[in-house]
């Protein structure tokens, strides 16, 4: 995966990422699409490959790799011979995902590309997980706005410093989800 390009922030960014456009967020406002993108993060499959490990029709799968294509979310390496003469194209994801900042969700839950959809990934994700291999860890925090802003930081740099140094040759594909959000109020 290609290490992530450094950008001014847009107007409305909100984390020194190149602010999504609105075509870039219905893309990735789809459980699917983002469960493509993982699977093509560190092997290139192709499009039958993506159905069998998502368990979906070809059809519908093919859909959503023009979609992540057009935008270029995907990219297409070198065709490769397929069963009984045919021509297979194997997709990779490009990294660009973690580039854009998709800006903060209205209110109403009217943005495209809420945080929902990456919930729901996640859900879906972990739930093909063996339990034995899922590491959770939870913790309450009391911090005041800059301290706040402190750990989110700190967090995206964090995680920035890992993807800087591209995969361990001998490492094993693994996801981190964090979540940060208000305690709900106690009644």
């Amino acid at each position: 995966m290609p290490t992530p390009r450094t950008q001014d922030p847009a107007p409305g960014a909100t984390s020194g990422r190149r602010l999504a456009t609105d075509a870039e967020r219905r893309a990735l406002a789809s459980v699917v699409r983002l469960r493509i993108l993982r699977l093509c993060l560190y092997e290139a499959l192709t499009n039958k490959e993506i159905a069998d490990r998502l368990g979906r029709d070809p059809a519908s799968v093919l859909h959503h790799v023009r979609t992540l294509l057009h935008l270029e979310f995907l990219r297409a390496e070198t065709p490769r011979p397929g069963p009984r003469g045919s021509t297979e194209v194997p997709y990779r994801a490009t990294g660009k995902s973690w580039e854009l900042d998709f800006g903060t969700p209205d209110d109403d839950g009217s943005d495209p590309a809420t945080t929902d959809t990456l919930l729901r990934t996640f859900l879906e994700e972990v739930a093909e997980v063996p339990r034995s291999q899922l590491q959770t860890t939870r913790m309450g925090l009391r911090l005041n706005a800059a301290h706040l802003e402190e750990f989110d930081q700190r967090m995206r740099q964090l995680m920035q410093e890992f993807l800087d140094r591209g995969p361990d040759d001998d490492g094993q594909p693994v996801s981190v989800f964090v979540a940060v959000h208000p305690e709900p109020l106690a009644r």
